[in-house]
Parts: C-alpha cells; sequence; structure tokens
C-alpha cells in the first residue's frame, strides 16, 4: 500500500517547521519571515486537507480506511509507518489543520512586548519569536501523524511526542506560573504515556496476530477475560488523561490558563480530542467486552464531568481558566455520545470533537485579543468593552454562544444528537447530562456580561477595536460554526459510516423503538 496522499500531508508541516527553525537567529527579519513561512505552510496544508476530505469515498461499500500507506519500519517488531484514515480520523484532521492558520494569525503579536502581547507573556528576542512559530508547525505535524497513523506503536509515538513542542510552547512563552503549568502537563501526560505503552506491548503479546496494525487487531479482537479489561483500562486512562475526563482533569485548568492564547486554542481545541479520539479508535474496537463492561462507570464520570465542571466554571474570574473548565464540561458530552453505544449518539460525539474545536479555539483567541488590550485575565477588571470595541464584543459573543450550543451553531446540533442517543439507551444520564445546557448558558453570559456590558471601566476606555488580521483570524471559525449550525450534512455524512463500523465491532446495535402502549403493545 503506497497511497502517499496522507504521507505528504504529514510531512508538509515538518518541513515548514524545519525551514522556520534553520532561519538564522542573527537576521532582524527572522520573525517576519518565521510568520510568514507559517502562515503559508498552514494554509497549504489547510487547503491540501480540505481536498482530501472532499475526495474521500462515503458511498455504501467503500472501505472504513482510505488513503492507506504502509512500509515496514522496525522489522524486528513488527512495526510499520502506516497511515489512514476513516470518517472519524479524516474530519478531526481538517478541524486541526482549518485552526492552525487561525491561531498563528492571532498569535503574529503575541510575543511583540510593545503590541499584542497578553501581560503574562515575557518580552521575547527574535530567536524566539521564531522558535514559538517553529514549534507550531511541528506541533502541527504531530497532530495529522496522530491521527492518521494506523499502527498502533506508530500512534503511541506520535501520541506521547505531542507533549514535546506544547510543553515548550506552556513553559517558554507561557504566563507567570508557565514553569508550573508546564511541568504538571507533562507529568500527567508522561503517566499516561507509560500506561499506554505498558498496554501497547501487553496488546502485541496477547494478540493471536502479534500485529500493531489497528485494521489486523480490531479483525482479531481478545477473548473476554480479565487481559482485556485490564489493557482496555491502561488505554482508557491514557486517554481519559489526554482527554481530560473527570478525575484526570486537573492539569488542564493551568495549563489552559497559562499558555499563551494561541497555544491554548490548540491544546483544548485539538490536542484533548485526541483522548476523545483514543475512545473510539482503540478502546471499543480493540476491546469490545471491556467497554460494555466499563460503559456504566464512564457514563457517570461523564455525567459529573458535565456538572462539576461547570460549576467550577461559573466560579471563576480568570478568563482562560473559566474557557479550561468549560472543556472539562464539554468532553463531558462527548463521553456520554461514545460510550451509549448508538449511532446518533457517536456521531454527536465525533461531530462534537469537531465543533468544539472550532469553538474553544474562536473562544480562546477572543479571550487572549482581549487580555492583550486589558492586560488582565481577571473578569472584574473589565467592563463595558462592547462600546468601545463593538467588532470584537460582536465576535467574544458569538464564540461564546457557540459555547453555550445556541441553536443555529453547530455545537447545538452536536450536542442534540449525543443526548438523543443518550437517552434511547440510558435516560438517567442523558437527563442529568440536560442540565448541563442550563450551567453552560449561566457562566457564557456571565463572563459577557462582566466584560462587555454594563459602564466602561477605566481599563477599557483606551481600547482599540479589532484589526483586519485580528477579525480575520476569528471570522473564519465563526463562519464555520454557523454554517455546520444549518447545514452539518456534509461533515455527518463522513462521520457516520465510521461509527457505524465501530457499533459493529462493540457488538452494538441501536435500541429498537417501542411501540405502542407502556407495555410494548
Amino acid at each position: 500500500m503506497h497511497n502517499i496522499t496522507l504521507l505528504v500531508l504529514v510531512l508538509i508541516p515538518l518541513a515548514g517547521s524545519l525551514v522556520v527553525f534553520a532561519l538564522p537567529e542573527s537576521s532582524p527579519n527572522s520573525a517576519k519571515l518565521a510568520k510568514l513561512i507559517s502562515l503559508g505552510v498552514s494554509l497549504v496544508v489547510a487547503v491540501y486537507a480540505l481536498v482530501v476530505m472532499f475526495s474521500f469515498d462515503t458511498s455504501a461499500g467503500a472501505d472504513r480506511f482510505q488513503y492507506m500507506f504502509s512500509v515496514t519500519w522496525i522489522k524486528a517488531f513488527g512495526t510499520h509507518i502506516a497511515l489512514g484514515v476513516d470518517g472519524i480520523a479524516l474530519v478531526l484532521v481538517a478541524m486541526a489543520v482549518l485552526l492552525v492558520p487561525a491561531v498563528i494569525l492571532a498569535s503574529w503579536n503575541t510575543l511583540d512586548s510593545r503590541s499584542g502581547a497578553e501581560e503574562e507573556v515575557p518580552s521575547v528576542k527574535h530567536k524566539s519569536v521564531k522558535n514559538y512559530f517553529g514549534l507550531i508547525l511541528m506541533l502541527e505535524f504531530f497532530m495529522i501523524g496522530v491521527f492518521t497513523a494506523t499502527d498502533v506503536f506508530l500512534f503511541y509515538v506520535f501520541f506521547e511526542a505531542m507533549l514535546i513542542p506544547m510543553y515548550f510552547i506552556i513553559g517558554s512563552f507561557g504566563g507567570p506560573r508557565r514553569q508550573y503549568a508546564a511541568m504538571k502537563f507533562f507529568l500527567y501526560s508522561l503517566i499516561g504515556g507509560l500506561l499506554m505503552l505498558a498496554s501497547v506491548i501487553g496488546l502485541y503479546i496477547t494478540s493471536p496476530t502479534k500485529t500493531f496494525s489497528i485494521t489486523t487487531l480490531i479483525a482479531h479482537p481478545l477473548p473476554d477475560d480479565n487481559t482485556q479489561k485490564w489493557l482496555f483500562l491502561g488505554f482508557f486512562i491514557a486517554f481519559a488523561i489526554k482527554a481530560p475526563l473527570i478525575p484526570f482533569h486537573t492539569w488542564l485548568p493551568d495549563a489552559g490558563a497559562e499558555a499563551p492564547a494561541g497555544g491554548a486554542a490548540l491544546l483544548v481545541g485539538v490536542l484533548d480530542k485526541v483522548g476523545t479520539f483514543g475512545f473510539l479508535r482503540y478502546c471499543l474496537p480493540l476491546f469490545p467486552d471491556a467497554s460494555r463492561y466499563f460503559a456504566v462507570p464512564i457514563l457517570v464520570l461523564s455525567v459529573i464531568g458535565i456538572l462539576y465542571a461547570a460549576f467550577l466554571a461559573i466560579g471563576q474570574r480568570d478568563m482562560k481558566r473559566m474557557v479550561a473548565y468549560t472543556s472539562v464540561a464539554h468532553f463531558g458530552f462527548i463521553g456520554l455520545g461514545i460510550f451509549a453505544f448508538t449511532t446518533q449518539g457517536g456521531t454527536g460525539a465525533v461531530l462534537y470533537m469537531v465543533n468544539h474545536g472550532f469553538s474553544t479555539g474562536a473562544l480562546f483567541i477572543v479571550v487572549g485579543l482581549l487580555i492583550a488590550r486589558g492586560k488582565s485575565r481577571n473578569v472584574d477588571d473589565y467592563g463595558g468593552a462592547a462600546k468601545v470595541t463593538p467588532i470584537l464584543g460582536g465576535l467574544f459573543l458569538l464564540a461564546g454562544l457557540s459555547a453555550l450550543a445556541l441553536p443555529g451553531m453547530s455545537t447545538f446540533i452536536s450536542e442534540f444528537l449525543v443526548l438523543v442517543g443518550t437517552f434511547t439507551r440510558y435516560k438517567g444520564f442523558a437527563i442529568i447530562g440536560t442540565t448541563g445546557i442550563i450551567l453552560a448558558a449561566i457562566y457564557v453570559l456571565y463572563l459577557y456580561q462582566r466584560t462587555f456590558q454594563g459602564a466602561v471601566s477605566a481599563r477599557v476606555e483606551k481600547f482599540r477595536d479589532l484589526n483586519a488580521r485580528e477579525i480575520f483570524s476569528v471570522a473564519p471559525l465563526i463562519a464555520i460554526i454557523i454554517f455546520l449550525g444549518i447545514y452539518p450534512k456534509p461533515v455527518i455524512d463522513i462521520i457516520n459510516p465510521a461509527v457505524k463500523a465501530t457499533l459493529v465491532n462493540v457488538h452494538k446495535t441501536d435500541p429498537a423503538p417501542k411501540l405502542g402502549t407502556a407495555e410494548g403493545k
């Protein structure tokens, strides 16, 4: 299998990052060149990925995994550099590569101490600016790789390697507590990675096929015994830390708050999706019996996460921490959809991953733009900003409304599908989860009211509104959110076949509707 379509997609950002890192540090134009090269490469990757996405075959009978590429990597271990995508992986790749250009544009002056810098970002030299954008492209390489890998060992390598550029983005370019946040992020990720490594080795040893190929492993699942349950837990905990799912979430508020806004958008918008993607790609099809066995406890954790994180978000005064906590709540909805084992729930969960990436990415960007003007993350330091910066206020409101899943926004479609799909099998969990919608409205509208409504505070009086570059960093994300809120069919058509195949792997079918009276007559 030598279709190089995905190989090219993976290698473009890697090549771009190496070019950026190779720029001479002494050159006065290195920072500008780094920005232009990074933006150009990210746009090429985005266009290329969209072409791949629109060429994906969604017809009945089409192969689940397409654009397959495989060459031997470590022959003694049976590992391959194997790439391929199904509908689930493809839409997440598209979301990731569309978010990167927005982050680059929004971060254009983030490291400039004279204009556009957040208060917590230290003054840096041009070489640091160069390194920042090189790290973003390197991160894009790992993000595409982790979603497209079809060899379990290769997936593990990408899964672990992702934390390296993000560690430096947080630790070198973040806020006052950046070292603490970066180390906490690294340690949590390392623990999850070690659990996954042990589970990957265990999977290889116990599998009758002695292979790392995901397609072969899915076709030959392990027998229903304690071994499958222990391996499932190893994979699940690693993914639950990455997602993060309650109670493995405590690293995210610190990392999200201390990372620069662009880094936080990629961290929460894309990297965290690797966890929920892992549930669908690895936990369910590789360990179908264990997935069913642990489903109810995971659903309990999901609804706890929805409520617990929402209440914590309401109590936050730090805007970036609040957005991070809202994401923990949203991951509870994704967990509900995945482990409800229904087509609607699974499709809604994948669509939620995509929509949440755009929504939270936009929200982190507009929060970062506000902080860059006010030099404070504290909600109480603002007020009346909409009167001074109406464009920023309008985009902030739209991003916030997408976070609370307002009808007409793409997040509403995914949240509705998750709750309906969950209700058909677990009515109680769906009803409890629905209360999260009310809490979301409280924390989003409260944030907007305190920062953009009311009397204009002294800090806000001299704010400037968004310029063209800043508008263009957010407006496309908002446009995608609205478009998918009105017409989500193209994306759902790509997702559905992969979700149905996953349910077949886990030996689950959609509950049959009950007709007639309560007795089922």
